[in-house]
């Protein structure tokens, strides 16, 4: 490559680990969210449950001996369709590529253009992106050349709670009068007959019994829904040593709502500048009645304006209780590209089926307005129909 430049795609657990200390020190100039962290990365592959459906496709650029860009990819067999995609993005809710601040701003072409020369995939998947995102030139491409990356049509919401604030009691007071009453009632009801206690986890309690009764709180909630989240599956380390990431990169705040000692709420968060972010937070379902969830947020909320945040980033989702809450909203894109013929084929056909599924949505949110309506109708009007 030209002026000392080298690229390279990393595929081996080996490899991976060589290039650790390079890839930290990329990660620490250039103040990105851990997420694009080589211990997170790492930690994830080294959890994976299922990395005989996965190969890693980490591209990486060097000038001389030092690292200048990390595109932390994965490639996974999905339906016989081979997608590259992020690196952990099932548990990474910010993507992106890193990137040295005095980087050329077209290394980032160069490295795309070397990972479709080296091959070994069929279409391309990156979402989670934010708008600041460093990959999005890659969209930029208005040639229609096959591997530039075009909109796709899943988003992402991410909510977040934006300061700065005098104290964390300007932002409570701030709140409507009716969230202080019920935060005021759930703490009370909670209270009866027990001793509720909110605290921060300290860096000398083992980590462990807390991560396993958070996965045991969302699991059941994630039954209770329907819903799947291989995060939290009975017996998987994924949650545990992605907390160790944060807890030995020194980001981790784990707060605990404690009604006589046992745990009723929980959110494991990292702090990273001045920043909160809620990366798994749950409830025990036994004192529903009591939010035991809501009281929760109002004083981890509380504890990190008072100590310095100025941002609670609720991270990925969309869920009510983030509303309430919220003051800023962002929608996180995705991309998409084909490789081969099948990979263009297989975008085709997830196109076709979401609009088709979009228009049957449609036809049945017609068809129940339709129905209101015709129940709503006076008995006479309904006798002169017929």
């Amino acid at each position: 490559m030209t002026n000392g430049e080298r690229l390279e795609i990393v595929q081996t657990d080996e490899r991976l680990q060589e290039i650790g200390p390079a890839w930290e020190a990329l990660w620490d100039h250039t103040g990105a969210v851990v997420f694009q962290s080589h211990a997170w990365i790492a930690a994830w592959w080294g959890a994976l449950p299922d990395r005989e459906r996965r190969n890693l496709f980490i591209v990486l650029a060097w000038r001389g001996d030092t690292l200048e860009a990390v595109l932390p990819l994965a490639i996974c067999r999905q339906h016989g369709v081979r997608v590259l995609e992020w690196a952990a993005k099932d548990y990474s809710d910010y993507c992106d590529a890193l990137l040295q601040p005095t980087a050329d701003p077209s290394l980032l072409e160069r490295m795309w253009d070397y990972s479709h020369a080296h091959g070994g995939f069929d279409a391309v998947y990156l979402g989670h992106l934010l708008p600041t995102a460093a990959v999005r030139t890659l969209a930029n491409d208005k040639s229609g050349y096959r591997r530039a990356l075009r909109p796709h049509y899943r988003q992402a919401t991410s909510l977040r709670v934006v300061g700065p604030w005098a104290s964390s009691q300007t932002w409570f007071d701030a709140q409507s009068g009716n969230a202080r009453r019920n935060y005021r009632r759930s703490l009370k009801s909670l209270s009866e007959g027990a001793k509720v206690e909110f605290r921060l986890l300290s860096p000398e309690e083992p980590l462990g019994p807390a991560v396993r009764r958070c996965a045991d709180l969302k699991r059941a909630w994630c039954e209770r829904n329907g819903l799947v989240a291989p995060l939290f599956d009975e017996g998987s380390p994924m949650l545990e040593t992605l907390a160790q990431v944060l807890a030995d990169k020194g980001l981790l705040r784990v707060f605990v709502l404690e009604r006589d000692g046992v745990i009723v709420a929980m959110t494991i968060n990292l702090m990273q500048h001045d920043t909160m972010m809620a990366y798994v937070t749950t409830y025990d379902a036994a004192f529903d009645r009591s939010s035991p969830g809501y009281i929760l947020l109002f004083d981890y909320i509380r504890w990190s304006i008072d100590h310095g945040a100025t941002t609670i980033d609720f991270l990925c989702g969309d869920e009510d209780y983030k509303y309430r809450f919220a003051n800023q909203q962002v929608t996180l894109a995705s991309f998409v590209a084909g490789r081969t013929l099948l990979g263009e084929a297989a975008l085709r056909s997830d196109r076709a089926w979401h609009t088709l599924q979009t228009y049957r949505g449609r036809m049945q949110s017609g068809l129940s307005r339709a129905k209101r309506f015709l129940d709503k109708r006076p008995a006479s009007q309904a006798a002169a129909d017929r």
